[in-house]
């Protein structure tokens, strides 16, 4: 798991075909230079996405889930409403314009989502 660059990290380490139960990408990056690479997924996923986040926009997702659907990886994508990117953080401050916010409604659900998803996998 992983949080923005970690993130995008999490998920290449499956597409890389690790031997991993689950992804974890909070805020992350969704793209992948090579979108195939899923077929290599041995594990789950769970992408935690701000649905306002403009460094990743729409067409990104939809690639993603496209990409997800393609390789027949159990996934799950979350898009927390009014989240932009770095929703985790508190640090990042609590102007959305920014591109970058912190939201309190989706750094709590969204941990514990990720708690819910580890319960999951390691049942």
């Amino acid at each position: 798991m992983g949080y923005c660059f970690g993130g995008t990290t999490a998920l290449e380490l499956a597409r890389s075909g690790a031997e991993i139960i689950g992804a974890v990408s909070f805020h992350g990056d969704l793209s992948s230079p090579t979108p195939d690479d899923a077929k290599k997924f041995r594990g789950r996923v769970l992408a935690l996405h701000g649905a306002d986040d403009p460094f990743v926009p729409a067409a990104q997702v939809a690639a993603f889930e496209e990409e997800m659907r393609k390789a027949g990886i159990d996934w799950q994508l979350v898009k927390f409403g009014g989240a932009v990117h770095s929703f985790t953080i508190k640090a990042a401050g609590d102007d959305n314009s920014k591109g970058s916010a912190y939201n309190e409604k989706a750094d709590l659900r969204s941990w514990e989502m990720y708690k819910e998803f580890l319960s999951e996998v390691f049942r």
